[in-house]
Formats: structure tokens, C-alpha cells, sequence
């Protein structure tokens, strides 16, 4: 029996970006089966529900619910029963592998981030060989260019560069095995920059990178009493410039981005990286977050470092706080984005403007940053005040 034109075995379905993919991919009129792990409280099929149910309540509308099969990235053959691999093998010729972890270091390669991103991957392509997946849609990362400074290329990749940590590095070894597979009709590779929220109404379902600074200075200026002015004053000194730029994309762009890509034949075989136009300025970030808490004291001491002995016990539970962060605290390239120019002219990267960061930070204090509990609920846009964000994009 002949396969249908696409149907595409999509993984990481339940992630920040998959969540969003999800809903724009079958918006689309693509045809999806979700490869979806049982968790402890709910079966594969609720949790896709739960996602899908969240999304019907935003948008007003019902959506397609696609096939879901029962299966984990980390295990041979995603362990998928006989039933389900027959059905893959019988209707699916596409894969979006999108399953990933953002863990930074781990012990041996035994475990994470090694486990998801590199043997989930090698699982995959076993998949992929078995099963005769022959179109790869492979989601990276730009920071699988390690420790590179300057401008980096969607067309560059193994330039001998170092690694941070072992996310970049499994990454990249990740993104090496597909393009070393060799057995697939076509290859196009996604490389986000630091993913963000909702730009439209701050959403998140995780929170790592920026979110997980916006929780630390947000548990730290809560507990400052206001002057009588109303500013909270406190002292903060960071060893950096302020001048520096920080690669950070919302996550609904990234998304529609990597949606329309995903649909446009012209863009097969090609790499992408899903990074800003105008990174921001990292002053320019502190700045927004004081405005939102009405505070200040960040002091930029340049790149010497500091003397840790002349701390205060607010900059030594920061420091502690975002430790895993502070190599790229002042090394974050820039990223050229010419084959996304090229493809998508009218769908700039939103900068991130004062509005989008406080959106950010009152949707975490609204989500108790991640502890809020019941059911997923995604703000609808027309409950979120919208004014400011220079650059809307279509949905």
C-alpha cells in the first residue's frame, strides 16, 4: 500500500518548541503521528490531549488530533510495540525530530544530556534505516558551534571549535551522526538561538536561560522594601561591559519560523539559524527588568571579574544561582541568518522590547515560575495587553 504524500513522525511533541510546533504544524494541514512517552500521571494520549485541549481553549477552535504512538527517544527502536512500528513503517515517510534536553552537564555519557540528545538520536536514525524514513527535518541548536566568536554561518559546522558544556557538545555530536547518516533523500537542519516565551503573552512551559535569571532577580527584589520613592535600591555588580549582546528569539516566532520552513520545498537540504536580526543588548535587558520592579543597582564592572571576597550576600547567591551561565555571560556570537532572510523576508525575529520582558516576568510570577498547578492553561492574546512589541508577526 502507498504511503500518503507526508506523513511525518514528529518527536518532542510536549516541549516548549514542540508544544507550539504542534499547534502550528497541524493548523497547516500537515499530517502528524506523535511519538509521546507515558508519563507517571498520564497516558501518552492525555498528555497530547492536555496540550492540544490548552490550545482549542486559546485559539477558540478545535484542532486536528494527530496519531500517537507510545514510545521513548532514549531506547532502542524508541520501544515502540510491534502494532505501532507497523503503522510508522505503513504511513510514514518524514521525520521532525525535535526531542531534546537542555541539561549542561552530566556525569558520563550515560546519562543526560548525552541519553536524549546523542543516543536519542543514534535511536532514531536506527529508526529511520529500519523503518525507510527518507525526509529528515533535524531540530539543533546554533550553539553547536561551541566556543567560536565572531560572526558563525548556517553553513558552517565542524570548525574545531571547543565546547562550554556538554549540551553543546552533544548537540553538535547529534547533529553530526544525521549528517553523516547518508541515507536520507533530504535534510534540513533548524538551529535555534536562547528560546524564550510567548511573545505575545509571555507563556512558557520551562524555565531555563532567560527565565531562570528573571526567577532570581525577581525572588531577590521582592524581598527589597521599597524607599520612599517606591524604587527598591540594591547593590548587584556583574563582570561584564553591559555592551553585550544576547541571542534570545520568542518562542512563537521560532515556531511559525520553523512551520512555514517545514512547508516550503525551496527551503529542503538547507540549515537555518532561528536567531535575532538585533540581538539585545544585555544593559538594555537589565534595564526593562528594572523598570518592570521599579529597582536599580546593577553595576557593569567590566571584564576583570570581581574580587569574591568583597561580595555582598545577594551578588554570591546570584553568582551561585546562574554558575552554568556564566561562560556565556560575556561570549555570545553573532549568528548570520541568510538562508532565513532568504526564505522568510517577512517574518523578522521580534526584538525584544520592554513590553515582551515584562511579559515574561509577570507571566512566571503568574505561573508561580512553573509550580502553578491544574490543568495547561495558554493565556489568550486578547487577555494580554499588546502594546509595545514593535514587531508583531502574523498567526
Amino acid at each position: 500500500m502507498a504511503r500518503p504524500q507526508r506523513m511525518t513522525l514528529f518527536t518532542g511533541a510536549t516541549g516548549l518548541i514542540g508544544r507550539f510546533l504542534l499547534r502550528d504544524v497541524v493548523l497547516a494541514g500537515e499530517n502528524l503521528c506523535l511519538l509521546v512517552r507515558d508519563s507517571k500521571k498520564q497516558s501518552a494520549a492525555a498528555r497530547v490531549d492536555d496540550i492540544l485541549g490548552a490550545w482549542e481553549l486559546q485559539l477558540g477552535r478545535s484542532l486536528p488530533h494527530p496519531k500517537v504512538v507510545v514510545g521513548e527517544v532514549t531506547e532502542s527502536g524508541f520501544g515502540m510495540s510491534s502494532d505501532d512500528r507497523q503503522w510508522v513503517a505503513s504511513n510514514c515517510n518524514a521525520v521532525l525530530h525535535n526531542a531534546a534536553i537542555l541539561e549542561f552537564h552530566g556525569p558520563d555519557r550515560t546519562g543526560e544530556p548525552w541519553r536524549t540528545n546523542l543516543t536519542g538520536t543514534e535511536n532514531l536514525l536506527e529508526v529511520c534505516r529500519d523503518l525507510k524514513l527518507r525526509e529528515m527535518h533535524y531540530v539543533s541548536t546554533a550553539y553547536v558551534c561551541g566556543d567560536r566568536a565572531g560572526t558563525i554561518g548556517e553553513d558552517e559546522f565542524d570548525c574545531k571549535q571547543g565546547f562550554r558544556n556538554d549540551y553543546e557538545e552533544s548537540k553538535f555530536l547529534a547533529e553530526r551522526a544525521v549528517r553523516d547518516f547518508g541515507a536520507f533523500d533530504a535534510l534540513t537542519v533548524y538551529r535555534p538561538a536562547v528560546v524564550a516565551g510567548d511573545a505575545q503573552t509571555g507563556y512558557t512551559s520551562t524555565y531555563h536561560g532567560l527565565y531562570l535569571y528573571l526567577k532570581l532577580i525577581a525572588a531577590v527584589l521582592r524581598n527589597v522594601e521599597p524607599d520612599a520613592d517606591g524604587v527598591r535600591r540594591f547593590r548587584a555588580r556583574w563582570n561584564c561591559t553591559g555592551n553585550e549582546i544576547r541571542n534570545i528569539v520568542p518562542v512563537d516566532w521560532v515556531s511559525e519560523a520553523m512551520a512555514r520552513l517545514f512547508r516550503d520545498p525551496a527551503a529542503v537540504g538547507k540549515t537555518f539559524h532561528l536567531s535575532p536580526r538585533n540581538p539585545i543588548v544585555l544593559r538594555d535587558l537589565v534595564h526593562y527588568i528594572g523598570t518592570y520592579f521599579n529597582s536599580e543597582g546593577v553595576e557593569f564592572c567590566g571584564t576583570e571579574g570581581l574580587n569574591t571576597d568583597d561580595l555582598t550576600p545577594i551578588e554570591k547567591e546570584g553568582y551561585a544561582s546562574i554558575a552554568i551561565y556564566q561562560p556565556y555571560l560575556t561570549t555570545d556570537p553573532r549568528f548570520d541568518t541568510a538562508n532565513l532572510d532568504r526564505h522568510l523576508p517577512d517574518l523578522p525575529c521580534p526584538d525584544l522590547s520592554e513590553t515582551m520582558i515584562h511579559r515574561f516576568i509577570r507571566y512566571g510570577e503568574e505561573d508561580r515560575w512553573g509550580k502553578r498547578r491544574g490543568p495547561t492553561r495558554i493565556p489568550r492574546v486578547d487577555d494580554v495587553s499588546i502594546g509595545g512589541v514593535e514587531q508583531p508577526h502574523s498567526k
